[in-house]
C-alpha cells in the first residue's frame, strides 16, 4: 500500500467508522476523542493532538466540514478546504482517524464513537466541552490540555491580511 493510501485510508467515512470502532472495541484500545476546524494545521494543533494521543491508543479527530465551518466562523472560512484538512491530519503518525462532521457541534459523532476519553484545548471550561455528560455517563474522562500560547489560526490569518 502507497503511502497516500495509508493517509487516506485513516480518513473514515460511513458503515468504515463503525467497523473500526467494532476493531478497537474487539481489540481493548482506549479511544481519545476530540475535534475541531483545524482550518490552518500549525505547530499548537500538533502539540495538542500529539499530547492528546498520549491518553489512550486510538485517537480521533472530528473535524468539522467546510459547510459547518463558516456557519461557526463566517463567510471566508475555512482557509483550507476540508479534503486539504483531512489529508493533513491523516497523515500524521500519532492521528489514528479522521472523521468529517456537518453538524456545528459533534454531539451526534461523539455519541458514535463513544471515547473512553474526552479532550479539548484549555481555552474551554471543562463544563462548556459539548459531549461531556455522554462521555462521563459511559464512564469515560473529560480532560482540557494547556495550548501553546501564541499560535492560533485568527492570530495567522490576522497576520496574513
Amino acid at each position: 500500500m502507497s503511502k497516500k493510501n495509508i493517509i487516506e485510508s485513516k480518513i473514515l467515512k460511513g458503515e468504515q467508522i463503525d467497523r473500526m470502532l467494532a476493531y478497537w472495541s474487539f481489540r481493548d484500545y482506549s479511544i481519545v476523542f476530540t475535534n475541531g476546524c483545524f482550518d490552518i494545521l500549525h505547530k499548537g494543533h500538533l502539540d495538542f493532538l500529539a499530547r492528546a494521543s498520549d491518553l489512550g491508543d486510538v485517537l480521533v479527530v472530528g473535524l468539522n466540514t467546510d459547510r459547518s465551518i463558516s456557519a461557526i466562523k463566517g463567510r471566508g472560512r475555512p482557509m483550507l478546504d476540508q479534503k486539504s484538512r483531512t489529508l493533513l491530519l491523516a497523515s500524521l503518525s500519532f492521528v489514528t482517524a479522521v472523521i468529517l462532521f456537518d453538524q456545528e457541534t459533534p454531539v451526534e459523532l461523539i455519541r458514535q464513537v463513544r471515547p473512553d476519553i474526552l479532550v479539548k484545548g484549555s481555552d474551554y471550561k471543562l463544563e462548556e466541552i459539548v459531549g461531556r455528560e455522554i462521555v462521563t455517563e459511559m464512564g469515560g474522562k473529560v480532560f482540557t490540555l494547556d495550548i501553546v500560547k501564541g499560535y492560533s489560526t485568527s492570530s495567522i490569518i490576522q497576520g496574513l491580511r
